[in-house]
């Protein structure tokens, strides 16, 4: 599967955001590459466009898969934009993340492929699965044991789970689907809207 592999500090100062809630990035503010410090103002187009490649990195999505969600949160009733960002928090790997299980997207991500993550008691190894309200998110049995998910749980121990969310003994539940207002307030999806409105 492709998976975006550039170095993560450069895609946080391309984006000019903590796409991995980590702050170092902003020793070096300036953009990537040799001709970093630009002087032009970004057109109406680059706005969007940049907006929407923000999203994207944060959630760790490929353009095909971005494209998918959008399309489904376009087909569904209420504002499109706010339902975007409603379905990219209800992913399983995401969940996964704001559960404190994994430290990050990507080892969540990780966690849900090798197979160590049930939802009500059923195995599911993919990171797109879109969760429903009362769903219950556990690490299984097995994989409790081992070495690994400690060291995970030790370094996921300062993540914040969302009021969304409750947090239970290996796992967690999703409690009801999040508003505008318990998501990120630096993203701007009617950029988002906008850019693929076009």
């Amino acid at each position: 599967m492709a998976r975006d592999l550039s170095p993560k500090w450069k895609r946080c100062r391309r984006e000019k955001y903590s796409l991995f809630d980590d702050d170092k990035w902003k020793k070096r503010p300036t953009l990537p590459g040799q001709h970093g410090v630009s002087t032009s103002r970004p057109s109406s187009y680059a706005i969007r466009f940049r907006e929407k490649q923000k999203l994207k990195r944060i959630y760790g999505l490929l353009e095909r898969q971005f494209k998918r969600f959008f399309k489904i949160a376009g087909e569904s009733e209420g504002n499109t934009g706010t339902r975007l960002l409603q379905l990219l928090e209800l992913r399983l790997d995401n969940l996964v993340y704001r559960l404190g299980l994994a430290p990050t997207r990507s080892a969540a991500r990780q966690l849900v492929n090798h197979g160590h993550i049930t939802v009500n008691g059923k195995k599911v190894s993919i990171p797109s699965y879109i969760g429903k309200v009362g769903d219950e998110i556990y690490l299984k049995t097995q994989s409790q044991k081992k070495e690994f998910t400690k060291i995970l749980a030790e370094g996921s121990k300062k993540t914040k789970v969302p009021a969304w969310l409750s947090r239970l003994a290996g796992g967690g539940r999703i409690k009801m689907e999040p508003s505008r207002e318990m998501i990120d307030k630096g993203i701007n999806e009617g950029y988002v809207v906008e850019y693929y409105s076009r």
